[in-house]
């Protein structure tokens, strides 16, 4: 994608310790911007009920337990409607794209943007971006309404095509520019947010009245301050299935052990609320609970004891968990996959050697 954002992010500091870390925004380079009433206010279905806006000045606590004497810390603009937008509906030209992996939800989302856009605010213009970011420069673009995008929540994968990797910042603005789109929906990973920050210190430079908006796409759960991420609920819905298929192999033989190694990256929920949907798990091992494998109080010594207990036993493993323990020889030497995430080695594979060595 070019070079890394050098933003640096907007921080505003208040009494008691507080801290704002805040998004960039257009309003930040292009002084004395007009703003028009939400179309929201006017609509039928929202009007109906007590009519909800987002002050400006609501942010949310990144830590929520705190004591008496703690500083406030930091926090987090808070997203929803505000009174006051920065876009009329008919001037709107909005483009969705989306990269990287797939995730369950994908279309959903697509639809989810596209229908909020047309009939709650009256945007009537939504590009799709097809096959992620050089489908900015190389693809076609498909039109999306309400009614092209209306039964896609039931199909798998994304309806636009995906793709990993870096690609040309200035011929995506380029294309933006061109197109005359001023609100980017992306919808990715790390790596592709890390591209958006990109796409967004491209547009700064340019001066551009363009609004970049990324939703992150992860099935791991790992965003602080959200409830949950979309795609979290399929996964562990399917891990529960392999837990389950393991658990019957392991009850069928003598002494039989059941690994599941499950996604995740560096956080262990799915692996966690995949072991609590089952309840048929001896062990789960996740990487915010660091373990060891010989001596006292070890997972080899739990091993023996559980096998010893019931003749078989299900073990669940996040991918994310044990790397610290793998040999030098065997880590990925800081491989990056095309989004520039770190490659992990397999700890599954690893940990069912060390258990054949310990049983044979």
């Amino acid at each position: 994608m070019g070079s890394e954002s050098n933003s640096m992010p907007k921080v505003v500091s208040g009494d008691f310790g507080y801290t704002l870390e805040d998004v960039p925004h257009f309003s930040d380079y292009i002084p004395d911007l007009p703003t028009y009433a939400n179309p929201l206010q006017d609509n039928l279905a929202y009007s109906a009920v007590r009519q909800y806006f987002v002050d400006y000045d609501d942010t949310v606590a990144q830590k929520i337990v705190v004591h008496k004497d703690t500083p406030r810390g930091i926090h987090f603009r808070r997203a929803g409607p505000r009174q006051r937008v920065y876009f009329e509906s008919d001037d709107v030209h909005a483009c969705i794209v989306t990269c990287g992996g797939l995730c369950p939800g994908l279309n959903t989302v697509i639809r989810e943007i596209v229908c909020g856009l047309h009939h709650m605010y009256g945007v009537k213009r939504v590009l799709g971006i097809s096959g992620g970011y050089r489908g900015f420069y190389s693809k076609n673009t498909i039109a999306l309404t309400p009614n092209t995008v209306n039964d896609i929540h039931k199909r798998g994968g994304t309806i636009l095509g995906t793709s990993r990797g870096g690609h040309d910042k200035k011929k995506i603005v380029d294309s933006i520019q061109d197109r005359g789109i001023n609100q980017v929906y992306i919808i990715g990973g790390d790596g592709t947010q890390k591209g958006a920050a990109v796409i967004f210190e491209e547009i700064r430079r340019r001066g551009l009245k363009v609004s970049v908006a990324g939703i992150p796409k992860t099935i791991d759960n790992d965003i602080p301050v959200i409830d949950k991420s979309f795609g979290f609920d399929s996964a562990v819905e399917e891990a529960e299935r392999a837990i389950n298929a393991a658990h019957v192999e392991a009850t069928s033989h003598e002494n039989g052990i059941g690994l599941v190694k499950l996604m995740g990256r560096y956080s262990g929920f799915i692996a966690m609320y995949a072991t609590l949907a089952s309840r048929d798990v001896d062990c789960c091992l996740i990487p915010e609970s660091p373990f060891y494998l010989e001596g006292p109080g070890g997972l080899f010594e739990y091993i023996e004891k559980r096998l010893k207990e019931n003749g078989h036993m299900v073990i669940v493993i996040a991918e994310g968990a044990g790397q610290d323990m793998l040999s030098e020889s065997l880590r990925s030497s800081n491989q990056q996959d095309a989004s520039g995430n770190k490659l992990l080695e397999d700890v599954g594979l690893w940990i069912s050697q060390r258990i054949k060595i310990l049983l044979t």
